[in-house]
């Protein structure tokens, strides 16, 4: 009885052992029970030849490593972004500033239209006004 408890204890410590190792399998006999390990890199870098687009932040992936990201390339990844950003900033405040200049130079301009066309519309109407006035073939009829 003795042997057989022994060897009954040997089978179950293999058989735990094998099983938390990976080598028994998921039953199938096609896979290991543990999958393959993740490459710690970053899959798909950012692109250097152009600037970044709404899909390259979101398909980022950021490496793992023992305690949370791998430092480098996480800070790598954030200062590109926040290059990407500033410079975004700063051509988005010099539209800007060229769009305000260009609405305030179409006011000034319809503003000088409107004067000239002002005046010469009223020397238009003056002259038509005073001439049936001064003209002398045309008088009232009563």
């Amino acid at each position: 009885m003795f042997w057989f408890l022994l060897i009954a204890l040997v089978v179950v410590v293999a058989a735990v052992t094998l099983a938390v190792a990976g080598g028994g399998g998921d039953g199938t006999g096609g896979e290991a029970a543990l999958p393959e390990a993740v490459h710690d890199r970053m899959a798909w870098p950012l692109p250097a030849a152009r600037p970044l687009g709404r899909a390259d932040v979101e398909e980022l992936r950021l490496p793992l490593a023992l305690r949370g990201y791998r430092m480098a390339e996480t800070d790598d990844a954030l200062d590109r972004l926040g290059a990407e950003l500033a410079e975004r900033d700063a051509r988005i405040a010099e539209l800007e500033a060229a769009l305000a200049g260009a609405q305030a130079a179409a006011i000034g301009v319809r503003g000088l239209l409107e004067r000239e066309s002002g005046g010469a519309a009223e020397e238009r109407e003056r002259p038509e006004e005073q001439e049936p006035q001064d003209s002398p073939g045309k008088g009232k009829t009563s």
